[in-house]
């Protein structure tokens, strides 16, 4: 028979997991912050350089989310760093070579980031509010990561996604690829954006196969470190 007081005590926990705070839960908040944000924040260089300052601080804070080594940290924070002055000089300077070489720096910061954000989670040891504010964030920052690599391809090979052209010169256009990014991620797949080209289609099945080994393999390793109660 189980124990009331067993049974609160599990719920107390279970509260102080949901609700705690950390680095990841940081990290996750300015990442819910800056989808919801977002539309708000394309029209007119006051408001893209809100979102600019939005995106730096994303790049900042996810260099120092997670323990790291001495190497990965400098890799980090450097790439953090180029990313935020690339960005500030494409939307001062209005280019979009720059803003090209900055998504480049974006995706890849992004992806040490989320790296660090994975083996944390993986990482041996009890569960805790921080870890899976972490697993949220970095689900939230593979999608972040693949909007950049269909960001880059649509500017490299006008035409890859449609049905209407996208200029990154128009606002609401990234934020387009963001969005079709977590359709793709969560397999949901509205349409209203579609792959057009081979090489932007095999690009977005190669997300789609991401993010379910994502969510399988994260949500294996919680289960796993998940404490239980066994009751005679």
């Amino acid at each position: 028979m189980t124990n009331p007081q067993d049974k609160g005590e599990s719920d107390e926990d279970l509260g102080q997991m949901v609700i705690g705070r950390g680095p990841c839960t940081y990290l996750l908040l300015l990442l819910l912050g800056l989808i919801l944000l977002f539309p708000f924040l394309e029209d007119g260089i006051v408001a893209r350089t809100l979102l600019g300052t939005l995106f730096s601080i994303v790049l900042l804070v996810g260099a120092f989310a997670t323990r790291q080594t001495r190497r990965g940290f400098i890799l980090k924070l450097g790439l953090a760093l180029l990313g935020v002055g690339l960005q500030w000089s494409a939307l001062w300077a209005g280019s979009i070579a720059i803003l090209f070489v900055a998504g480049i720096v974006f995706a890849a910061s992004l992806a040490v980031s989320f790296t660090g954000v994975l083996r944390y989670i993986l990482k041996r040891g009890p569960i805790t509010a921080d870890k899976l504010h972490g697993a949220l964030a970095g689900y939230i920052m593979l999608a972040f990561v693949w909007s950049f690599v269909y960001a880059l391809v649509e500017i490299s090979s006008a035409g890859s996604f449609g049905p209407a052209h996208l200029d990154f010169e128009q606002p609401g256009t990234f934020f387009k690829l963001i969005y079709f990014s977590l359709t793709t991620l969560t397999t949901t797949g509205f349409g209203d954006v579609l792959p057009l080209t081979n090489h932007a289609r095999s690009l977005v099945m190669v997300e789609e196969f991401s993010g379910v080994f994502y969510v399988g393999v994260v949500i294996a390793r919680l289960a796993g470190l998940y404490p239980t109660n066994q009751t005679q």
